[in-house]
């Protein structure tokens, strides 16, 4: 992500240093989001970076977004930026409608919702929905801009107590925004995986450099825990898992960049999930007992991690398409598939 405005992201690193402070991140669980940090966001612009400004948002690159996506996973920030401007805002620019002020989100599971005899229906958990101004779909070919007062929500929570909202949804399309769209569901939930992949690389990286910091700090022995070669092998596991889901999501951002996305998102989901299974439990076994905790940050990381896995397609999903398209290339063609 180096193609990233180096100012933005300096300034969106020591925002979020300020005002996203693990106390903070604590106390959102019992709204599931924070509003201070939205707030914070806002005034700034983050939440539509990536968004063209002549649709209503703030202007810059998919780089630029991938870089704050990369910060909210570090800092753990608990509000809808990636809902917001890179899935909701970005569909709703391609259909020509309005963009809105607040908090915006998406729904997920786009088979969830249908349009029979003229009215949208269904049910389905959607992310931040009872914080959100609007609820946007891709329905049938169309993007569907529904207000927060025009749904059912039940508030809901995912294990980092994050709000996951069940929606229910039975309205007229005439009573709706909607518009016709050139995103294809394929598209859309590749690019929300890819919202995961770069905000669980973001988080890795705060959870390999915390681990490293305590160890060094906790002696034992005389001595830092961190001299022990048992918790090394510990630390090298955290370390080798962040690089790997860094690199994977430099290369998905630039694939998604370039507009030629082949096995890319779903090579990034797998490594990256296989990186957060591997460097939670490592990053637990070298804290021991202060990594379970709740006065202790790495929970508001690992319970993240392990959400965002969830979402957007399973670990088993992404796997089984990774292995269609290896199966479709063909012996012949592998390595061009892997190489590109």
């Amino acid at each position: 992500m180096n193609q990233a405005d180096p100012l933005l992201v300096e300034t969106v690193e020591r925002l979020l240093a300020d005002v996203c402070t693990p106390e903070v991140v604590e106390h959102a669980e019992v709204d599931g989001w924070s509003a201070p940090v939205w707030s914070a966001l806002t005034e700034s612009g983050f939440p539509l970076v990536g968004v063209p400004e002549e649709a209503g948002g703030s202007g810059g690159s998919l780089y630029d977004m991938a870089a704050i996506l990369r910060s909210i996973g570090r800092y753990a920030a608990p509000v809808p930026i990636a809902e917001t401007g890179m899935l909701a805002g970005w569909l709703l620019a391609d259909s020509g409608l309005a963009i809105p002020e607040g908090p915006t989100t998406v729904v997920d599971d786009m088979a969830a919702l249908t349009i029979n005899g003229g009215r949208i229906q269904g049910d389905t958990v959607v992310a931040w929905a009872r914080h959100a101004e609007r609820i946007v779909a891709l329905v049938n070919g169309s993007v569907i801009s529904l207000r927060h007062d025009q749904v059912t929500v039940s508030p809901g929570a995912n294990i980092a107590g994050e709000a996951r909202d069940q929606v229910h949804i039975d309205i007229s399309l005439a009573e709706v925004e909607h518009g016709s769209t050139s995103v294809n569901p394929t598209d859309l939930t590749r690019r929300g995986a890819l919202s995961r992949v770069v905000m669980a690389a973001g988080a890795l990286g705060a959870m390999a450099q915390l681990t490293v910091d305590y160890t060094n700090d906790r002696r034992q022995f005389g001595k830092p825990v961190s001299t022990f070669q048992a918790v090394q092998h510990h630390l090298v596991l955290v370390a080798q898992s962040a690089v790997r889901a860094q690199m994977a999501a430099d290369i998905a951002v630039r694939a998604f960049a370039g507009g030629n996305v082949g096995i890319e998102i779903a090579a990034a989901r797998v490594v990256t999930d296989d990186a957060i299974a591997i460097a939670t439990r490592a990053a637990h076994q070298a804290h021991g007992a202060m990594g379970v905790t709740r006065e202790y940050p790495l929970h508001q990381l690992s319970r993240r991690l392990w959400s965002w896995q969830h979402e957007w397609g399973t670990t088993t999903s992404w796997r089984r398409q990774l292995g269609r398209a290896a199966h479709t290339a063909g012996a012949d063609r592998l390595y061009s598939l892997i190489s590109g």
